[in-house]
């Protein structure tokens, strides 16, 4: 069991026979009265996000989540393939639960697959990853002291701003919270 004054970011547990995790959390206490936790919290199974609130006291269920390492392999019309590096055993996850994800998957890279009782739940991408650049216009020589960025596609179809100075072909990190430049990764 887990106290909910204890929750953290990242905590898995299961509530209304559902998983969620918390993506962030506040503790609040007010006088002589008790502690009030309000949570950010994503349910594992449907993708959704909700904010939740309980007074302090309460307890949680945990919830044991495997993670697997597991290599991307490729896209199967509304369905992506991983295989596992230990068995070689391959999976088959559904386009609808990795829309944001899928933005950043490039063929035989190695990802976290989050599992529950052996049902798949989602993936867990890296912080950061590299990708390459196949479109955007040429920048301008010597247009480098400013902040001005341009448009830029990336090789899994994802747009972002990018400063002026970067070209096609160029291999750039981008970060997968928020889908935005971090630096160039050559």
């Amino acid at each position: 069991m887990i106290d909910v004054n204890s929750l953290r970011p990242g905590n898995t547990f299961l509530m209304d026979k559902n998983i969620f995790i918390v993506i962030n959390v506040s503790h609040s206490h007010q006088g002589r009265g008790q502690a009030t936790v309000k949570a950010k919290i994503k349910n594992l199974k449907t993708g959704s996000i909700i904010n939740k609130s309980w007074s302090g006291g309460g307890k949680l269920e945990k919830a044991h989540i495997d993670k697997i390492e597991m290599a991307f392999l490729y896209q199967d019309g509304n369905n992506f393939v991983f295989m596992n590096n230990e068995n070689y055993e391959q999976i088959m996850i559904a386009k609808e639960k990795l829309l944001w994800e899928a933005k950043f998957l490039k063929e035989n890279s190695n990802i976290l697959v989050r599992m529950f009782d052996n049902e798949v739940l989602d993936i867990e991408l890296p912080a950061h990853v590299n990708l390459r650049i196949v479109d955007t216009e040429p920048g301008v020589k010597g247009d480098t002291k400013t902040n001005a960025t341009k448009q830029a596609v990336l090789e899994t179809g994802l747009e972002v701003q990018v400063p002026l100075f970067i070209t096609n072909d160029s291999l750039i990190t981008v970060s997968t919270k928020d889908g935005k430049y971090v630096s160039r990764a050559e």
